[in-house]
């Protein structure tokens, strides 16, 4: 309370020179990375770290760095080109690295997944 509220305190509450309202909107308000706001969502440090600002800021270095290694790709000279690997996103939680990103899976199989996406949007496969 003290680091968002300077000179505020919680016996404020108890000697009545704050009301319940007050505090309820305070708390309401909170930053997303105040201690309050993390002990309600219960997340780890690491969670804590990768606030959504850094996942955009995450999502888009890896876009621009992809960007880079597509242009150097296609206009530079083949022959110094050729070992040019596609560079590796920035590692954050949740996201699983797979060994072989172009093979595309659905429930663990390979292929379309007509039939799986068919049973989640209620249609009917038309390639099963």
């Amino acid at each position: 309370m003290a680091r968002y509220w300077p000179g505020r305190s919680l016996l404020e509450l108890y000697r009545g020179e704050m009301s319940w309202r007050e505090l309820r909107v305070f708390l309401k308000f909170l930053p997303w990375d105040s201690a309050t706001a993390r002990a309600v969502r219960g997340s780890t440090p690491e969670e804590d770290y990768w606030n959504p600002d850094r996942q955009l800021m995450a999502a888009m270095v890896d876009a621009q760095r992809e960007t880079t290694y597509v242009m150097v790709k296609l206009h530079g000279d083949p022959k110094k080109t050729k070992r040019l690997r596609p560079p590796e996103p920035i590692e954050r939680p949740g996201v699983v690295k797979h060994r072989n990103p172009t093979v595309i899976r659905f429930g663990g199989r390979h292929g379309s997944g007509a039939a799986e996406l068919a049973k989640v949007f209620g249609g009917r496969a038309t390639n099963p």
